[in-house]
């Protein structure tokens, strides 16, 4: 629904979002501004927020404000509140898929450096939930030659289970299990500490753990025990607990431990950048800068470990962080973008 201004409305955008100038022009007002800055007195006369991660979106920010809309160039959305937006008019629109080609990228550059030489035909790599992310993890694994697993309930419902397995199978057959599921607290399928005692309990073959989807799809204290007990391997840890101010036991004993970058590509930032700029000017019913900044390409097909390990190697980032971990936020929010496979 077109909200209709007499003026052209003011925005208000986290400035590490490349772009927005080029591609909403002189068609709005454009205050960008880091997170700190975007404040209530800030929210207070605009019309339309354009955020990521790091902005909570929800009533100590919004309210009073005129905001009719809140884009979030990222895939998830826990920082926003849906039942507020809903219960105030607000329209909120993410990114999904954006940068889901630079995480697949991430997840196999990690895979190829821990298990380096290791023939994929006796390696079985577990994917936890199989959406935009999980789908290019699976299909490219399978492109070269891995015995892939996929686990996701909620499209086994609706798909039937033929081509989908239980998570109980993943943590007994998997040498690799590498979680892309949204964070659910509560529901039907909830994917809160999904990888708790329990689960690290189960597993069978000492596997590799990824986590590049949310900080608390893993437990933690969980993932800890599991480490010094053997059961897990090796570690691979995007997302944290408690972001920017993470485990330093977890830290410490990852072998692959970046600042929540995965997805930060060029590409993935662009295709966010695009997709949020877009739904802005659909909503004020402004023209849209079609073409100012040019569309990346879908996901390959396919890839082989050469392409992988030429597009991007996560050890650099990982000295980089245990180096330091108290600039976090400075090491995500300055990451050079990096281009994808």
């Amino acid at each position: 629904m077109v909200h209709m201004v007499y003026q052209r409305p003011r925005v208000i955008a986290d400035s590490n979002i490349p772009f927005l100038d080029i591609l909403l022009g002189n068609e709005v007002e454009l205050f960008l501004l880091s997170p700190e800055e975007i404040t209530p007195c800030v929210m207070r006369n605009a019309d339309a927020l354009i955020t990521r991660t790091r902005t909570r979106a929800d009533a100590a920010l919004l309210e009073g404000s005129r905001c009719s809309m809140v884009a979030t160039a990222t895939i998830g959305t826990d920082h926003i509140d849906f039942d507020y937006c809903r219960s105030h008019g607000i329209e909120v629109v993410s990114a999904p898929g954006c940068n889901a080609p630079a995480v697949a990228q991430y997840v196999w550059a990690s895979i190829l450096t821990l298990m380096s030489g290791a023939d994929p035909a006796g390696v079985t790599v577990g994917v936890v939930g199989a959406g935009h992310v999980g789908s290019i993890v699976e299909r490219w694994g399978c492109s070269m030659g891995y015995r892939m697993m996929v686990c996701d309930p909620p499209r086994a419902e609706r798909e039937g289970t033929g081509i989908f397995v239980g998570l109980a199978t993943i943590a007994r057959e998997c040498d690799v299990i590498t979680f892309h599921t949204p964070h659910i607290k509560g529901g039907l399928y909830p994917t809160h500490h999904l990888a708790d005692r329990t689960f690290f309990d189960a597993l069978d073959r000492h596997p590799v753990i990824i986590n590049s989807a949310r900080g608390p799809i893993v437990d933690t204290p969980a993932l800890l025990c599991a480490l010094d007990e053997g059961k897990v391997s090796h570690a691979v840890i995007d997302c944290w607990e408690g972001e920017p101010d993470i485990s330093l036991d977890l830290l410490g004993k990852a072998d692959i431990a970046t600042p929540h970058i995965a997805g930060y590509s060029l590409a993935g930032k662009t295709r966010a950048s695009i997709a949020v700029a877009r739904a802005v000017a659909d909503h004020f019913g402004l023209p849209y800068n079609a073409g100012a900044v040019e569309e990346p390409s879908p996901a390959p097909e396919w890839v082989t470990p050469d392409m992988i390990v030429a597009s991007y190697n996560p050890v650099a980032d990982t000295v980089k962080l245990k180096a330091d971990p108290s600039d976090f936020e400075l090491q995500r929010n300055c990451y050079p973008l990096r281009p994808e496979v």
